[in-house]
């Protein structure tokens, strides 16, 4: 079809054949992105005048949150260590359970295609369920506060660690899992051995990296009763007190670039 569209360049050698020149697909494709852009746009109702008109109110709340209100720091200390204490909690279990989820997914390691099948599907789900949805769900099912929180992140580390894990799994060398397979080590002994010690770098520090994005994630649960300082930032929007908001995101703010910083040195000694 796109040699159709755009036929391909005929060029003569010096020996007098002709060939055909390889056209680049580019222009093709930036097509497509144009019309898929026209129809984003004619189906959201962007209006590009109404954010130049209104744009300038996000200035106006963020000048209100300078400077922030100091005395509303210690009301964060508790809400904000739940924050961590959930992100945390969350990061660690999902990481461990996404281990023997890696495991049944791998095609590599697993013989079973049904079971392989049916542990993708599981991690899919998982990735699919938004973090609020698991979050609201989850206060259905245990009640407000930080258990419903550390359950949505539990689940959603799960489902990014598995999938991430599963795929470095697949490409590991099979060459020392084989040989100790032929030796009568079982195929669970194998992985242990041959494939975990070569994708157990790369698992670490994926974990870590799901835990940095996991305390950002934490502070908006709050919203549906999940817990944690979004508790606090919800209240304040709320109430419309950005001075109070921008203690609460200038505190997050520091939590985060403290957590980062030192996740990102231990990252870099893993790999």
């Amino acid at each position: 079809m796109f040699d159709k569209i755009f036929p391909p360049k005929q060029v003569v050698l010096p020996n007098g054949k002709t060939v055909s020149e390889k056209r680049s697909r580019t222009p093709f494709f930036l097509i497509i992105v144009l019309i898929a852009t026209y129809l984003s746009i004619r189906f959201t109702n962007f209006e590009f005048s109404v954010l130049v008109k209104r744009g300038n109110e996000f200035f106006v709340i963020v000048d209100e949150m300078i400077p922030p209100k100091w005395e509303y720091l210690p009301n964060l200390w508790k809400p904000l260590m739940d924050t961590i204490k959930m992100s945390l909690l969350g990061s660690v279990l999902g990481s461990l359970v996404a281990i023997p989820a890696a495991y049944l997914a791998a095609s590599n390691v697993i013989r079973s295609k049904t079971i392989v099948i049916i542990a993708r599907l599981c991690l899919s789900v998982l990735r699919t369920v938004p973090t609020l949805v698991s979050a609201l769900i989850a206060t259905f099912i245990f009640g407000l506060g930080t258990l419903a929180g550390t359950v949505a992140i539990f689940l959603f580390t799960l489902a990014y660690v598995g999938k991430l894990l599963y795929e470095q799994i697949e490409n590991a060398s099979m060459d020392a899992f084989e040989a100790m397979e032929s030796i009568g080590m079982t195929r669970i002994q194998a992985f242990r051995y041959a494939i975990f010690p070569q994708v157990l770098p790369n698992y670490l520090s994926t974990s870590l990296f799901c835990f940095e994005g996991n305390v950002r994630y934490a502070a908006i649960l709050g919203y549906v009763g999940a817990g944690g300082i979004g508790l606090l930032l919800n209240e304040g929007l709320g109430w419309r007190d950005y001075a109070s908001v921008g203690m609460v995101l200038f505190m997050l703010a520091i939590t985060v670039f403290l957590i980062e910083t030192v996740s990102e040195y231990f990252r870099k000694k893993l790999i």
